[in-house]
């Protein structure tokens, strides 16, 4: 058991270097499966998420090798598993694009519901709905999910909402059917357009990824043999953006790319901090006075619900009434609990969070109750006045890499304490 022990109201300042995404990471080394042939990613996150799918396909028979820091080689040819029991997934949210990639390969998979963070229900009817559309058959029994199909054979299908996890999930199943899979009102997230480049990379057809129409011309094989490298991740940019914005600090956040950071950029002008941007890099300048904002979190290019804990840290200390409106999952607003034991002033109404700005935020014992609300307790502890401790570690690492040490080199106090 760790705690984060973090001693508060030290502004940022300097140059941080943001890892691999996380989001992306999770998908394509499961897409790896689909390969016939060994395949290089780069720019692979140090991450727990990482680590137990390696191990989950390690288990299915995949060969994985490392060839120096973050870049690792699968080679998932002799593969002869299509089933991925509980014990492997049960601390993985990312375990259902196991089920695209090994139905596109074996016509049959057999996974247990995902487990990872607890923020509210995350529906699989329309990753059921592709599947379904491409001639599988779908069954769920005993939190297991089993889909088999003799044949799978390309459809046009339209998502009802807007979904990450089954777009891809789509995608993965749809690139060795035979003729055109079309997916309408596709998510256009910038995870979505790397692992349709990592497949195409590989052999695959696959059009129109960034846009709400993708086209997947089925093809025999993957062959291999690319090398891929990670899209730098949004969310650690965003997380430390916005802890460079809350502590007053000057920070240039290195390695993104500063288009998929546009909305953060914009309610951070808005809230009155200097944002200057370069070809990979965005420096972020603090002012003492926060302005209020209203924010909602949507779909790409929106802004992204994995920011709305962190950001809504920094809204405790701006200057009058800001609201938050969580538009994409029913419940993640748990954490609140969390910043009032700090201080923070938050009156919760269903999807909808008001915050009264107050002068200063108090150090304070508190839990990480899933990754990014994991992150924002460590942005509270930053600008908290005294000593704040973050307990529950283990979620923040399922997603970021190497946190405490980029934020000891910004000039942060924190320390890991077992």
């Amino acid at each position: 058991m760790e705690k984060l022990v973090i001693e508060g109201g030290v502004p940022l300042k300097g140059e941080v270097s943001i890892s691999g995404a996380k989001n992306s990471a999770v998908a394509v080394i499961p897409a790896t499966i689909l390969v016939d042939g060994p395949c290089t990613i780069e720019n692979i996150p140090d991450i727990k998420d990482v680590k137990v799918l390696i191990d989950i396909l390690k288990n299915l028979g995949s060969e994985i090798s490392c060839g120096g820091e973050g870049t690792i080689t699968i080679d998932s040819k002799n593969i002869k598993s299509s089933v991925a029991t509980y014990d492997m997934v049960k601390c993985l949210r990312g375990s259902y694009y196991l089920l695209g990639a090994l139905l596109g390969r074996f016509k049959k998979a057999e996974v247990a519901l995902p487990g990872g963070c607890d923020f509210g229900f995350r529906p699989i009817d329309q990753h059921i709905k592709g599947f379904e559309a491409l001639g599988a058959k779908v069954e769920i029994n005993h939190g297991i999910i089993k889909v088999e199909a003799e044949k799978l054979t390309g459809t046009q299908i339209y998502m009802d909402v807007v979904s990450v996890g089954a777009t891809i999930n789509i995608m993965l199943a749809a690139v060795k059917a035979e003729g055109v899979t079309t997916i309408e009102n596709a998510a256009k997230e910038p995870h979505v357009v790397d692992v349709a480049n990592f497949l195409n990379a590989m052999g695959a057809n696959v059009k129109g990824a960034g846009t709400d129409v993708i086209k997947i011309k089925g093809v025999p094989n993957l062959s291999g043999k690319a090398i891929h490298s990670i899209i730098p991740d949004q969310i650690e940019a965003g997380t430390f953006m916005i802890a460079a914005a809350a502590t007053k600090g000057d920070v240039t956040v290195k390695n993104i790319i500063p288009k998929h950071m546009e909305s953060l950029s914009a309610k951070l002008i808005e809230m009155n901090v200097e944002v200057i941007e370069g070809g990979d890099w965005i420096r972020v300048k603090g002012t003492p006075d926060i302005h209020r904002v209203n924010i909602k979190t949507l779909p790409y290019p929106g802004f992204p619900t994995d920011l709305q804990p962190p950001i809504c840290v920094m809204l405790c200390l701006a200057d009058g009434t800001s609201t938050i409106t969580e538009g994409v999952w029913e419940s993640r607003f748990q954490y609140v609990d969390e910043l009032k034991r700090m201080g923070a002033s938050i009156r919760v109404e269903g999807r909808m969070a008001v915050i009264e700005g107050v002068k200063k935020l108090t150090g304070a014992p508190v839990e990480a109750l899933d990754l990014r609300a994991g992150a924002a307790m460590v942005v509270a502890g930053l600008v908290a006045e005294g000593r704040t401790e973050v307990y529950n570690t283990y979620y923040i690492k399922r997603g970021y890499e190497k946190l405490e040490e980029k934020l000891e080199a910004l000039g942060a106090r924190v320390k890991v304490v077992k």
